[in-house]
């Protein structure tokens, strides 16, 4: 196993960090606090510039406009992304968008890729995915309530779905609903195609998530579908196989948020690094000489480290052996990860004070956008017992 970077991939994540530290970050205090509709005129300009600068959709290949990058290679584009809130957004590489494209690329028809991947991979719209029902575990798709029922040559849909990010501003959504209530519970649901515009399709709100309700592609929706009726031709991929689809997607997405948070880690610890060496806590003494402040810049190092290990060789077993092979893995980097990434801001918001619990850092917009971190793509209670029941599994067969 060899995770020695190309030349070639080394010269483009130089750029990219370049392009992050020089031009984006700087940007921070002008965007974040503000509507997405004040800021996204702004994002748009920089959008041209990664397009100029070659940086455009490193997660998509280059028949659809990307740079075809292979998952170790995009996960290392995913770190440097996600040193900025917006930086994933910005190279046209954000979610749901990604997976969205994803799945329109392999999933798709020649004219759902036409209508929708074509304008989503150049940037010109936006997308949503609609899973979780409101009153049913999101954690586990099986127990989806949402219908999709056939009349004709159409589906009718009816449901009630919330955390729909990025549904505000979206030109279509991918809905996840029943069609087939009898089958196996893995084969009952179905990917649907709806526009949002849809006259059925209505929107309740954008969910407050610890106080702000966010707007555009920084919000999470509540949906209510009344007998939304759409053509049989919107459904993405066989019937019944949306469950399949979905554990496709969840791959390389869950790959590209880890390295996404890894980004996020590295940004706090150069805050927290700075703010010891810069911070007077007595006279004659900064915050870089108390012990505490040592002992979180030494295990933020070491768990940064391990978790960065971990995902490269998630991404490599993916790329070379596939994701059936990677499963495990990829269950233990989305916890693991997860938990490094809330410890690793928790320190550096802890060690900014006052001004830690400000917008006056970008410290306080991860600790609550990120929390969530363990929570969605499965909490992480789940991918414990899975990855503890494969383990278990393979000692007892061996008894």
């Amino acid at each position: 196993m060899d995770f020695a970077v190309p030349e070639n991939t080394r010269a483009l994540l130089d750029k990219a960090q370049r392009f992050v530290d020089e031009t984006l970050i700087p940007l921070e205090p002008e965007v974040l606090g503000k509507s997405w509709r004040e800021i996204e005129p702004l994002l748009g300009e920089q959008r041209r510039q990664a397009k100029s600068l070659g940086l455009w959709a490193p997660n998509l290949p280059t028949e659809v406009g990307g740079l075809g990058l292979p998952l170790v290679d995009l996960g290392l584009m995913s770190e440097v992304m996600g040193q900025t809130p917006f930086g994933h957004y910005v190279f046209g590489a954000q979610a749901p968008d990604a997976g969205n494209a994803e799945l329109l690329l392999e999933h798709g028809t020649d004219e759902q890729r036409e209508k929708y991947l074509k304008p989503l991979a150049a940037g010109d719209i936006r997308s949503c995915f609609a899973m979780t029902d409101r009153n049913t575990a999101g954690s586990n798709p099986t127990l989806l309530k949402a219908t999709a029922t056939r009349d004709g040559d159409d589906y009718v849909i009816d449901g009630h779905k919330w955390f729909t990010s990025s549904f505000d501003g979206a030109d279509f959504t991918i809905v996840m609903a029943v069609t087939n209530p009898d089958a196996h519970k893995y084969l009952r649901a179905s990917m649907i195609i709806v526009p949002t515009d849809h006259p059925d399709l209505e929107f309740v709100r954008n969910v407050p998530v610890m106080g702000h309700a966010g707007d555009g592609y920084f919000s999470h929706a509540e949906l209510k579908f009344h007998g939304v009726r759409v053509p049989e031709s919107n459904r993405l991929g066989p019937e019944g196989q949306g469950f399949v689809l979905a554990q496709q997607r969840l791959g390389p997405g869950r790959i590209h948020h880890c390295m996404r948070w890894l980004g996020i880690c590295k940004r706090a610890q150069k805050l927290l690094v700075e703010q010891a060496l810069s911070r007077e806590v007595a006279e004659g003494q900064k915050l870089a000489d108390q012990q505490t402040i040592q002992n979180w810049i030494a295990e933020n190092a070491a768990e940064i480290e391990a978790a960065r290990s971990m995902v490269l060789k998630a991404a490599w077993t993916g790329d070379n052996h596939g994701f059936k092979a990677a499963r495990n893995e990829i269950a233990m980097i989305k916890y693991y990860v997860a938990g490094v990434l809330q410890r690793v801001v928790d320190r550096a918001l802890q060690a900014h004070g006052a001004l830690g619990m400000t917008d006056d850092t970008v410290l306080a917009f991860y600790y609550r956008e990120e929390r969530a971190a363990r929570i969605y793509d499965g909490p992480d209670e789940v991918h414990k017992r899975s990855v503890a029941r494969q383990i278990l599994g393979e000692a007892a067969g061996r008894a």
